[in-house]
Order: structure tokens, then C-alpha cells, then sequence
């Protein structure tokens, strides 16, 4: 029963908060109503307090998120439905037609997506050609370009993910550009995000007839000084920037009792490039990887609140510690009415036989994994994660890529991580990271779902 009296109250709640009001019957609202509801019953590996509230964050999300992106106009092409605005039959042209069935698919695969669960599903072979071509986009890091590196297989190319009980549109970059006209998208985060970030940068790319229309606004010396890189596409007078952030949380340094330096995480502190991207139209985070170190797992001496370092301090109650920071950030500096927030769940990494400096490995993989025995169990990080935002006044759309990642352990760079050089079957190994193209483009392509869907949505009842 406690589920049920916490939708209800989630439910009313975000209708008083919505920024358009509701124009259609009350069976219309009954039906939405009980269709929540039956959604709720899907989460019962949560709380019933987070179901409610992540059901209620996200009918809020997608209530509010068209407003900023109403660049995509529609159509005014005469339907024959369409007897007040003296359409006639023969008005609609053969080509007419067409655009209109074309239309109609779109909009019926997008309609699927609002009671799909798109990030659980399977990957499937597909022999369509990626986003962009390998080694054709400038911007893609050594460290990613795995066909440039000299990796000899692309069959990692070869797959798409499939959601279960729906499809997903495949990205198309002008739209997706249409919808960033006159906006700022931020990537805040570590080395995943830059690669998400990456990936995003160069399918918008490859949409461009004029591929000399993006300009770096900074380069890469700027990225290493001050954790910030951006490029600008000219004629939609968008920007997508990454800001390096690893935990979110500020690094510092302390004095010990012998007045010498060390460093330390300041777990009550967000990191100083929160300038840079308070007032972006979208924010995408991430934190996770760098709380698997060593140094951080470990929590000895490391991590601080105020002017009290810990002796030690478990790696979970720190990253809580941390994510609560954020999430009070966010709460207090953003406007939800004008920038909508992302956070993108943990990446799998798939190393064998040891970590990243210990002989850990993946080179040998080919295929992704098909039997979900086979997958790690849900991160701890993750579970954290999602109480936090759960407590957040903000609404936060959580990019729930863990599980499709894990499959993917065949999409490393492994040895391919540079250039040039001589494999051996001992050298240190990239299997955290993603080669591009490659897995990243998906999570984008759920991302360009997510805004297409938002769009779509507030469209049809405005």
C-alpha cells in the first residue's frame, strides 16, 4: 500500500508543478494516472519512496524539458483530418504523402519509447555503417582511435543495442542539431564522460555538409591546463563542451602534522569548474571510475570535510558524502525551468586476470556477452546514486547504461590504446575505456531518443 499512497502523492504533486496546464479530460489524466502505476509495479527492486519519486522526477523531465528546445517546428502540411483549416485531398501531394507516412513511423516508434524501458535490452547484430566512419573524425583522442592504432578486427562495429518491447530511433544528426539550435550542452566528468563527449562531437559532425562549420573553441593544451575543451557548431550556434571533473568534488591539499602537503579529496566542496557550465542548457555528469583506485578505495588519509581529514573512511560513505555535495549544488545553483540534467550511470570495464596495472586484460575478446549469468553484479556506486536522486529537488534523467556496457567487452581498446607501437601480450592494457566509433555513440543515440521522445510528447499536447 505504501507504493501505491506514495505515486498518489508524487502524482498531484507534479501536476500543480507542470509549466502548461493540462487541456484534456479527466479520463485523459486518470489514464496517465494508472498508467504510472502500472509502471511502479516494474521498479520492485527499489524503495517504494524511490519509485515514487523517480516516476515523479521523470513526468516532470518530460513535462518540462520541450520548452528550451523548440527549434524542431512541425509540419504544416494539409491532413485530410484537417477540414477547419479548408484542407482538401488533392492539397496533399504524392511527395506530401510520403513525408506524412514517414512522419507517422517516426512518431509511432517515438510513441513506443514512453513505456519502454530502453535501457534494458540485448545487442543485436547490424550491418548498417556507424554514425561516422573510422579514422574519419578529427577529434576522436589516440587513446579511443582504435582503427588508427591499428586494431585489425572491426566486428565490434557490428552491433546495435536493442532495447526490449520497443525500438529507438537511429540518430539523426541535423535533428539532433536542430534541437541544440542556440544551446550549450555540457559533459561534466571524468575520462568516460570525455569519451561520450567525443563521440557526440563527431556524429554531429558527420551530419554537417560543410564539415569546416565547427570551430574549437579550445584545444587540447587548455583541456590538459584548465580541464575545459569546446567546439562550436556555427550555424545552429550551439556549443558542446566537456568539463574535466573527475569526482565531481573538489582535489585538494592538506598539511600534516609535519606542515608537508598531500593530497586530498574535499568531500563538503563542489570542484571550482562549476563555472563553467552553471547556466549550460544540458548538463550530462558522471563520477565513478576514479573511485576505484587504489589510493580512493582505499580511504586512508584522503578524504576531507572542512579542515578534518579522515585516518580512514570507507569508499562508500565518501562517495555518498560527495554525491550529496552535488546533489545540493545542483539543487541550489540550477534552474530546472531552463537547464535539464543528466547524469550518466557507471561504465563497465572488463579487465581479466588482474586491474589495468596488474595484468589485467581483454584483448582476446571478439564478441559481446549474450548470458546475463555472465554479468557483474549492479555497482554499489550505483545504488548510491540513485537514493540521491531521489532526495533531489531538481529533476535528474539517469542514463541507466551500466548492464549494456557490461556486455560489451569486446569494445575496449585493449592494446590498440596507442599508436605505433609494439604489442605484447604483457603491456598494460585499456579495457575501461571505449573505442570510437564504438558503445558510446549508443549512449547517445538513447540520449537523442530521450530529447526526441521529450519533444514529441509536449508537442502533441500543447
Amino acid at each position: 500500500m505504501a507504493p501505491f499512497k506514495n505515486l498518489v502523492t508524487a502524482f498531484l504533486n507534479i501536476s500543480t508543478t507542470l509549466p502548461c496546464s493540462f487541456s484534456t479530460p479527466r479520463t485523459y489524466l486518470l489514464a496517465t494516472f494508472f498508467f504510472l502505476l502500472f509502471l511502479s509495479t516494474s521498479l520492485t527492486n527499489y524503495s517504494s519512496s524511490f519509485t515514487a519519486s523517480a516516476l515523479a522526477s521523470r513526468f516532470l523531465f518530460a513535462a518540462m524539458y520541450i520548452s528550451p528546445f523548440s527549434s524542431i517546428k512541425s509540419s504544416n502540411t494539409c491532413l485530410v483530418s484537417d477540414l477547419h483549416d479548408n484542407c482538401t485531398l488533392s492539397s496533399v501531394t504524392a511527395m506530401e504523402r510520403t513525408r506524412r507516412n514517414s512522419r507517422k513511423e517516426e512518431t509511432d516508434v517515438i510513441s513506443g519509447l514512453s513505456s519502454c524501458d530502453i535501457f534494458n535490452g540485448k545487442w543485436v547484430p547490424d550491418d548498417s555503417d556507424p554514425i561516422y566512419q573510422p579514422g574519419s573524425c578529427p577529434f576522436v583522442d589516440d587513446a579511443f582511435n582504435c582503427f588508427k592504432n591499428g586494431r585489425p578486427d572491426m566486428g565490434y562495429l557490428g552491433y546495435r543495442w536493442r532495447p526490449h518491447g520497443c525500438r529507438i530511433p537511429r540518430f539523426d544528426g541535423r535533428k539532433m542539431l536542430e534541437m541544440l539550435r542556440g544551446k550549450r550542452l555540457v559533459f561534466v566528468g571524468d575520462s568516460l564522460n570525455r569519451n561520450m563527449w567525443e563521440s557526440l562531437v563527431c556524429a554531429l559532425r558527420e551530419s554537417l555538409k560543410n564539415k569546416s562549420r565547427i570551430f574549437e573553441v579550445s584545444d587540447r593544451r587548455e583541456l590538459r591546463t584548465q580541464g575545459f575543451y569546446s567546439f562550436r557548431f556555427i550555424d545552429y550556434n550551439c556549443s558542446i563542451d566537456f568539463v574535466k571533473s573527475p569526482f565531481l568534488v573538489q582535489e585538494w591539499k592538506a598539511s600534516d602534522k609535519t606542515l608537508s602537503r598531500k593530497e586530498t579529496l574535499r568531500l563538503d566542496m563542489i570542484q571550482g569548474t562549476s563555472t563553467k557550465y552553471h547556466e549550460a542548457d544540458i548538463i550530462i555528469f558522471n563520477t565513478g571510475h576514479w573511485w576505484t583506485h587504489q589510493k580512493t578505495y582505499r580511504g586512508k588519509e584522503y578524504f576531507q570535510e572542512g579542515s578534518h581529514v579522515y585516518n580512514r573512511l570507507q569508499v562508500t560513505e565518501a562517495y555518498t558524502k560527495a554525491l550529496r555535495t552535488w546533489a545540493q549544488w545542483v539543487d541550489a545553483n540550477i534552474d530546472s525551468s531552463r537547464t535539464r540534467v543528466f547524469f550518466r550511470g557507471y561504465s563497465a570495464s572488463h579487465f581479466r586476470k588482474g586491474q589495468w596495472n596488474s595484468g589485467g586484460h581483454c584483448e582476446s575478446e571478439r564478441q559481446p556477452m549474450t548470458n546475463d549469468t555472465e554479468l557483474a553484479p549492479y555497482p554499489w556506486m550505483m545504488s548510491i546514486l540513485e537514493s540521491v536522486i531521489s532526495e533531489m529537488k531538481t529533476p535528474v534523467f539517469y542514463l541507466n547504461i551500466t548492464k549494456m556496457t557490461d556486455y560489451r567487452k569486446d569494445g575496449h581498446p585493449s592494446i590498440y590504446r596507442q599508436p605505433e607501437i609494439r604489442r605484447t601480450h604483457g603491456m598494460i592494457q585499456d579495457c575501461s575505456h571505449w573505442c570510437l566509433p564504438g558503445v558510446p555513440d549508443f549512449w547517445n543515440e538513447l540520449l537523442y531518443a530521450t530529447l526526441l521522445l521529450s519533444h514529441h510528447d509536449l508537442s502533441i499536447n500543447h
